[in-house]
């Protein structure tokens, strides 16, 4: 009884507590009310709140975008950053719009009837049967939908694979369905007739991918399907001429083999028969010519019988033109099954790829019987970390041949010399070009831009001409390949070389071409080239603002848009068809435009002959503009620090930008910040820009906590956005400031030789500079950076004690033993950035030790009085690990303050969201801890033993 009563009291008073408890929340809740902020027609505000990292999911981005051919209609996706998203399809004429749940991969068909897209199942469901460890023939599939829209119907079609339409032809569309589950037995049903012996019936043929699955092609306007079984590969011509694909066959009504359906006349015709593999299925631009690989044979050891097949509109069936042995190619090469192959644009040539027939192991040794060593050899070219990673790229390399149909000629272009063919003209020309860099590979080892030769391949019978040795360039040829050209960085020259006539033109070497604010102990890179003019006329040459018209052959220039350096305004030409292959001079062409004075980025019309008409020009960052193909509508987005980059539509005047979309409303409700350029004197008396990003409300009264954050030069970057986000490596602003924080981000340049002084040089005196302002907490300032923004991190701390805490992720504190090290992602040998890039020491370490040394946060470790968090992961391909455990145990050592995160299995930066998140948490809750004494988290204060790994996070 005494229990029982006790348990009702108990009750009772939980009743009254909470009673209590609701009437203290209303009364607090009136209060807050009478103190909600105002607008100026007095009416109530809602207060906005920080962000916290609960958002980031459910925080958009826009994706897909693709608009009509003929401008009224626009598609495009809305993504959550995790979650389901949903494809909206918008009528630029009458702002109707539909939306498709978990909808992608759209494509609208060329004829603008249609929007055909993926939808992928629900993202919970998938989470939930994943944890239920369901295999994957249990997860449901893709559906296909298909939307009219004039009818603003969806037509659903569930089990889809994939689907291609004509690229430029409306009406038609294929799709593949998935492999069919297998069927229950009859075993798990019923039990067998054991009475009779009966001769087993044949198994039927499976669906799966070395079999194949059904292929639907479906007319659009009528909804007629068409069924073809067991299909693993399809194509339709660029022009909807025909629909081919490749077939393991149903043994009955449809043998195995290669196929075309004319889609005009709606017939099908077997072009190739035969069991085998068929591979690399291509179809000409106009229908008429289709090629591919097959190997017939079906004995085990002749996986490398390849033959290259070939059939043509007329033609009974294909041909094989190509085959092992065949005299064209060396001794003992066989047809490349890894090749890509293509057609020359006019349909004359078919090209495809050839390799010597790789070696194969001892299959009858047992594998404690194989040896498994790397030779190292000093002579080698690639070393073999980097022979390791090439591995499987190697294995499958092939080398570019040509089968020439009208004179039905075979020509072998590449070897192993020449590696990479670049055509001409679309495959057009005769002419080709190709690189040589074997007299100079060894150097590759300490010098990733090694020199090459250049040669002149004829495409019509394989020789081979040198035009230029010992050059250290990326070459192309001219649009109709009347031209090879290249800039030489060893003399910031242009070169042209005339292939008509044979000869070689040294356009330019003004210095103008290539960047002026280089500072690293290396060539300074070009500015590019904007393009070729009809007939390869001219080349337009970007310098650093202004864009040149430059004659080839005699070097004449002039200034097409006359006022960029004045006003320090870059211009840059602005490619509107992708598929455009020379700048038409005789019309009026759009340029972007970017203000080095007021960062405000825009667009200008240049008529030719005229100076430019400035468009538009604002505090904004413009998307890439998106053009109807037949129409003069764009879509573009537009966004600042504080604007999303949503979605507009506008014409080519920009005279009116009409927003589409609304991506992120729920920004509304939060507070964001603000950014200013600021600007102060390098120690060293360099004039310095960066960037200050402030909290919303900001009050100059009063004392705020910041943080430090660099990588380079970045205040060009004034009106980039920055979603809510996890990070991969370094602090997200918006979400700093949103919760108090000011933000820093200082400019750097670079004396060679001396980088780590340089980054304090530039840094520092920012710094004081703001904290003389007097709303910065000079007891209250972090450092934050990543990789090379990580060694400088290490260094500076070294330096100063000003800072309270600081992070550095995946930093180089050791560049004696960093020196001799590898990049493993690569394979390359890290001594050319310490020789020749962003390590800019400019020497070897026995030319330069003290270089080395003095700029070694590891060796003044014993200076170092702010705690430091390190991110540095074990499968880090850039900057190795080991480097992060030398500091950590040097500090550890010296009973300095110090942790290290590392994410297993992650490299440089963070790929995986559950680390992101994890590593965005842990980094604020560091920052706040020393910034904002926030209590310390207990992976801080007492750490996470091996023992509970993944299970106790230590938040």
């Amino acid at each position: 009884m005494r229990k029982q009563f006790s348990v009702k009291l108990t009750q009772n008073k939980i009743k009254l507590l909470l009673s209590g408890m609701l009437i203290l929340v209303l009364v607090l809740d009136v209060s807050a009310q009478g103190r909600q902020p105002r607008n100026a027609a007095g009416q109530q505000v809602a207060s906005k709140k920080p962000l916290h990292h609960g958002v980031y999911d459910s925080w958009k981005e826009i994706a897909e975008t693709q608009i009509a051919p003929n401008g009224q209609f626009a598609v495009f996706a809305i993504n959550p950053q995790e979650g389901d998203g949903k494809l909206l399809i918008k009528n630029l004429i009458n702002n109707q719009e539909d939306s498709v749940p978990r909808a992608s991969a759209s494509r609208i068909s060329f004829d603008a009837t249609h929007v055909v897209f993926r939808i992928k199942p629900p993202f919970e469901l998938m989470k939930s049967l994943r944890r239920q460890k369901k295999k994957r023939e249990e997860m449901p599939r893709d559906t296909l939908g298909i939307y009219e829209l004039a009818s603003r119907r969806t037509v659903r079609i569930g089990e889809m694979q994939s689907f291609k339409m004509p690229e430029k032809a409306g009406g038609w569309l294929a799709y593949q369905l998935e492999p069919a589950l297998p069927a229950k037995t009859a075993a798990n049903h019923a039990k067998a007739d054991t009475t009779k012996a009966t001769k087993p019936a044949k198994a039927p043929k499976k669906e799966n991918a070395d079999n194949g699955s059904k292929l639907v092609l479906r007319h659009l306007k009528t909804g007629k399907e068409t069924v073809f079984p067991f299909v693993i590969d399809y194509h339709f011509a660029v022009y909807g001429q025909a629909l081919t694909f490749a077939t393991t066959g149903n043994d009955s009504t449809l043998v195995p083999g290669i196929y075309r359906y004319d889609l005009a006349k709606e017939q099908l015709q077997r072009i190739a028969s035969g069991k085998g593999k068929y591979k690399g299925l291509s179809i000409s631009e106009d229908g008429a010519i289709i090629g591919f690989m097959a190997n017939r044979d079906t004995a085990k050891d002749a996986k490398y019988a390849y033959t290259l097949c070939v059939w043509q509109n007329g033609q009974d069936s294909a041909h094989i033109v190509a085959a092992q042995g065949d005299a064209f190619m060396p001794k003992d090469w066989i047809i490349n099954e890894n090749a890509n192959l293509r057609f020359s644009k006019n349909g004359k040539r078919f090209f495809f790829g050839t390799s010597p027939k790789p070696l194969e192991a001892d299959t009858t040794l047992l594998p404690e019987e194989v040896v498994q060593v790397d030779i190292w050899n000093w002579q080698d070219g690639y070393i073999q970390p980097q022979q390791k990673v090439r591995l499987e790229q190697d294995k499958k390399r092939s080398y570019m041949a040509v089968y020439h149909l009208p004179e039905n000629k075979l020509v072998q272009l590449g070897s192993p010399d020449f590696p990479t063919i670049n055509l001409g003209d679309e495959g057009n020309s005769m002419w080709a070009i190709a690189e040589n860099n074997q007299a100079y590979i060894t150097q590759v080892s300490w010098n990733w831009n090694t020199d090459s030769d250049i040669y002149l391949i004829n495409v019509t019978d394989g020789s081979r001409k040198l035009v230029a040795k010992g050059v250290k360039a990326n070459p192309a040829l001219s649009p109709q390949a009347n031209y090879v050209y290249w800039f030489n960085a060893t003399d910031t020259a242009l070169y042209a070389y005339h292939i008509p006539t044979d000869k070689l033109f040294k356009v330019s070497n003004d210095k103008r071409w290539v960047d002026e604010q280089n500072d690293s102990p290396d060539y300074p890179r070009p500015y590019g080239l904007a393009g070729w003019t009809e007939n390869d006329r001219e080349i337009w040459v970007n310098d650093r603002y202004d864009i040149w018209a430059i004659n080839p052959q005699n070097g004449q220039m002039r200034n097409l848009t006359k006022d960029g350096r004045t006003k320090r305004l870059t211009y840059r030409y602005v490619r509107l068809d992708n598929e455009e292959r020379f700048i038409d001079s005789s019309q009026p062409v759009l340029l972007r435009t970017f203000s080095e004075i007021s960062k405000e980025h825009g667009f200008a019309r240049m008529e030719p002959g005229w100076q430019p008409e400035i468009l538009v020009s604002s505090g904004h960052v413009f998307g890439a503009p998106i053009k109807a193909k037949n129409a003069d509508k764009l879509l573009i987005t537009r966004s600042n620090f504080n604007e999303f980059p949503d979605l507009y539509v506008t014409d080519l005047s920009f005279a009116n930008l009409r927003r589409i979309s609304n991506a992120n409303p729920q920004q509304a409700a939060y507070l964001w910040g603000t950014v200013e350029l600021v600007k102060w004197i390098s120690n060293d008396g360099i004039p310095l820009e960066g960037l200050l990003y402030k909290p919303e409300n900001f009050d100059a009264t009063k004392k705020y906590p910041m943080i430090v954050y660099y990588y380079e030069r970045n205040s060009e970057n004034l009106y980039q956005h920055y979603a809510p986000s996890p990070g991969r490596s370094i602090i997200n602003f918006t979400y700093y400031t949103s919760n108090g924080y000011v933000v820093f981000v200082p400019d750097i340049v670079y004396k060679i030789g001396y980088p780590g002084e340089s980054a304090y040089n530039c840094i520092m005196p920012g710094v004081m500079k703001l904290i003389a302002k007097g709303f910065i907490d000079s007891q209250r300032i972090g450092l934050q950076g990543h990789s090379w923004g990580g060694y400088q991190t290490a260094y500076i701390v070294t330096r100063t004690n000003l800072f309270r805490a600081a992070e550095a992720g995946a930093p180089v504190v050791n560049m004696t033993s960093a020196y001799g090290g590898i990049r493993w992602e690569s394979g390359l040998s890290r001594i050319h950035q310490y020789e020749h890039t962003q390590s800019r020491i400019g020497g070897t370490l026995w030319e330069k030790p003290l270089h080395f040394l003095e700029n070694s946060p590891l060796f003044y470790a014993p200076k170092v009085s702010t705690p430091i968090l390190m991110m540095h992961n074990d499968d880090d391909g850039a900057v190795p690990w080991y480097q992060g455990i030398e500091f950590f145990m040097a500090l550890k050592r010296l009973g300095k303050p110090v942790w290290m995160l590392n994410y297993n299995g992650e490299k440089h930066g963070l790929t995986q969201r559950k680390n992101r998140k994890d590593f965005t948490i842990r980094l604020s809750q560091f920052f706040d801890h020393y910034l904002k004494d926030a209590p310390m988290p207990v992976w801080m204060e007492k750490g996470v033993p091996m023992t509970e790994k993944s299970i106790n996070l230590g938040y």
